[in-house]
């Protein structure tokens, strides 16, 4: 597939690309912060509550799974009403949702607010990304990547602050003020966030997609949806391990920053080293080394695990960084909304589903335990990414 096969537009002017990329890295850092803010807050949650380890799974999987359902109409919506709109209004439910769970008085109302702000978050995949891929055209591999590093330091910024918060404050308050931020978000995405192009109409003489691509994306797609189980499972009982090994709330707040800004620099090299050996030979390195060292994760002490934390979270988001950015490449022009659509719905479902699935294991046999299932499925991936070689043209 040629280069022009990827772009659905001429780009924009170079202040207005820039602009989009900013804002658009923004919402990102916002949305993704508060995805993985909710494993700083599940032992909080545990024990105000009383909850066992399949319903604080529940509790990740609910916000995962409105994201999931919501991603293609979230695209259909946008092509109605406009992406600019739909990406503001999400920012503010996501930012509402927080605020509903401070006012929480039992698990009920978690699950209900954290399906509202899983809802809000919904619309910022699709439209966030099909916005940079639009403002810059055939060169929007690169600028994808600095999108998606984003939203990995979204991933270690909230979570570390909120676990600060947590030691100075009571966790109401500090969902408070997370709901704040997003409002403030929000605010800046309607003073500054440029107008973001609708999809372009099919044109005959550029391909809905070629037959290579065609047959590529089901796979990419499956790998992404199990590496993103593999992260999802390992991040919810993540929390628990540092706590059998010692940990206090501070220290699982830093080791989870740890972890995450890891994979914020994950997302850059692996980005930079697909051009140069490929996205068959990275994703196979990156899964390779994620089962590895999360198998080491699950033994190792506490003061040694700390130390391995970035390298695992680099291995853990370094595949994602490399799929996101294939995914306009096996995408026809008129529909890379759609397509990141159903990519994301694909992923995010997975990272609903399977904290439920390795939920059950940890209930019967403990986070350790379940911690290895992550890491055995971490291997599936690799017959995965050596069936979809073949079936991309320039790797």
């Amino acid at each position: 597939m040629t280069s022009t096969t990827t772009s659905p537009a001429q780009p924009c002017a170079r202040p207005t690309r820039r602009r989009t990329l900013a804002l658009s890295g923004l919402a990102h850092a916002l949305h993704d912060g508060y995805t993985d803010a909710i494993y700083v807050l599940l032992p909080v949650w545990r024990a105000e509550f009383g909850l066992d380890y399949v319903a604080l799974a529940l509790l990740r999987g609910l916000y995962a799974g409105a994201m999931a359902a919501l991603q293609v109409p979230a695209s259909w919506l946008a092509d109605h009403v406009g992406g600019r709109a739909v990406l503001i209004l999400g920012t503010v439910l996501a930012a509402a949702g927080y605020a509903l769970a401070g006012f929480s008085g039992g698990a009920m109302g978690l699950y209900a607010a954290l399906l509202v702000s899983g809802a809000g978050s919904s619309v910022q995949h699709p439209i966030a990304s099909s916005a940079v891929s639009r403002a810059y055209g055939p060169a929007a591999r690169g600028p994808l990547g600095t999108y998606n590093f984003t939203g990995d330091l979204g991933k270690a910024i909230i979570p570390a602050a909120l676990s600060l918060g947590l030691s100075i404050a009571p966790w109401r308050s500090s969902l408070w003020l997370l709901a704040l931020a997003g409002i403030v978000v929000a605010a800046l995405l309607t003073l500054f966030m440029p107008r973001i192009d609708p999809a372009p109409p099919p044109s005959a003489s550029l391909p809905r997609t070629s037959r290579r691509g065609g047959r590529g994306f089901p796979l990419l797609l499956s790998i992404g949806v199990v590496d993103t189980g593999v992260r999802m499972g390992f991040l919810t009982f993540l929390p628990f391990l540092l706590q059998l090994k010692g940990a206090s709330q501070p220290l699982i707040g830093t080791a989870l920053a740890l972890v995450f800004l890891g994979g914020a620099a994950g997302k850059l090299a692996c980005g930079w080293l697909a051009q140069r050996w490929g996205i068959v030979g990275v994703t196979l390195c990156t899964e390779g080394a994620t089962a590895l060292m999360i198998a080491f994760a699950a033994v190792l002490p506490l003061a040694p695990l700390l130390v391995l934390l970035p390298l695992l979270g680099l291995a853990l988001n370094g595949t994602s960084s490399v799929l996101y950015g294939t995914v306009p490449e096996l995408a026809p022009a008129d529909r890379t909304e759609r397509a990141f659509a159903i990519f994301y719905t694909g992923v995010i479902g997975s990272g609903a589903l399977s904290p439920l699935l390795f939920g059950v294991v940890g209930d019967q046999a403990g986070p350790v335990v379940a911690t290895l299932g992550t890491a055995a499925a971490a291997l599936i991936t690799l017959p995965l990414a050596l069936a979809l070689g073949p079936r991309l043209t320039r790797r």
